[in-house]
């Protein structure tokens, strides 16, 4: 099969993965063989290639917003044709303290879609059954795929911040993740307020009915009740806190941070206001988040791009320049 291949011994900037004819995976007990149609591209997978998160195998195939169809290995639950969905947790040990406890987000020994295992930049991806989410009917694959981290994670970020139902909310940069997370506040009547340094971001996020939209060093015009920051970057989360009411949540959707400078605690922290991080998410998010996007009728915007392309998805990731979530049409 085809596959997109990073080798994180021989890659170079702009030439990440290199793409290859490689052996099709054969799937083992417990697990399902999908031939994938779509594979969205994540702010995380250009963490991985330009290896701000440690190389965990020499050689991977990345990708962890995956759909595809069940083609080998079918099961009772998944028969061979299920539309399925793949997301970054791929497995998890089940017998983990966090595990037994409800939290298999913070599994001691996970597995990850596309960093630990090989993921959706290929043809064919051998995954684990219990960790395959159906898709509900009528959510074609490109509209799909960026739901399936992006949309969860984000989904989960509300959570961890314990957004309630009419509240301000702020969201600190604006790409994919957040792109979908104003369409779920907003059903929710919260009012959005988005503060982000890309002018198309800031166009998109108006269009989307944002209440407020800022530049990087603006400030939303009210205190926030919860702010969730997106950003990679820790000088957006001192930003965030500034912009919070007493016992205000924010929440960092962030595998990766760059260091976050000294603040003020007593002007900005005290008064009960609190900083979470949000942590993977847990196949019970992705249920519930994949019902709401049926019952909210998701189509995100994509940027489509070819297997071939694969170096251009992540630019375009890297540079903000996509119209719309990246796609990798298979």
């Amino acid at each position: 099969m085809r596959a997109a291949v990073f080798d994180s011994t021989t890659a170079t900037p702009g030439a990440w993965p290199s793409i290859e004819e490689i052996p099709r995976p054969e799937p083992r007990p417990g697990e399902v063989l999908i031939k994938v149609r779509a594979c969205g591209v994540c702010r995380t997978d250009l963490h991985i290639v330009e290896r701000d998160l440690k190389p965990l195998e020499p050689r991977i195939i990345p990708g962890h917003q995956i759909v595809g169809e069940v083609v080998e290995g079918a099961t009772a639950t998944l028969p061979a044709g299920t539309r399925v969905g793949v997301s970054w947790i791929g497995g998890v040990d089940g017998d983990c303290w966090f595990c037994r406890h409800g939290m298999e987000n913070l599994c001691d020994h996970p597995v990850f879609t596309g960093y630990s295992v090989n993921g959706g930049y290929a043809e064919f991806a051998a995954v684990r059954a219990d960790f395959a989410n159906p898709l509900p009917a009528g959510l074609e694959p490109i509209h799909a795929a960026p739901l399936l981290c992006a949309g969860v994670i984000g989904f989960r970020s509300l959570r961890v911040a314990g957004v309630e139902r009419g509240e301000r909310v702020g969201l600190y940069g604006f790409g994919s993740s957040a792109s979908l997370a104003i369409r779920i506040l907003h059903a929710w009547d919260c009012q959005v307020y988005v503060v982000t340094r890309g002018e198309q971001h800031r166009k998109v996020a108006e269009s989307l009915g944002a209440a407020w939209v800022g530049d990087e060093d603006a400030k939303p015009p009210v205190e926030l009740d919860r702010a969730i920051t997106f950003a990679p970057a820790g000088k957006v989360v001192v930003a965030a806190l500034a912009a919070l009411r007493k016992g205000g949540v924010v929440a960092i959707n962030a595998i990766h941070l760059d260091q976050m400078p000294a603040f003020d605690y007593d002007r900005l922290l005290w008064g009960e206001r609190q900083l979470r991080s949000v942590a993977n998410m847990t196949r019970q998010d992705a249920r519930d988040f994949l019902t709401l996007a049926r019952d909210l009728n998701f189509r995100p915007a994509v940027a489509t791009f070819s297997l071939d392309d694969a170096n251009r998805a992540l630019e375009a990731v890297k540079h903000e320049t996509a119209e719309g979530s990246a796609v990798i049409m298979l």
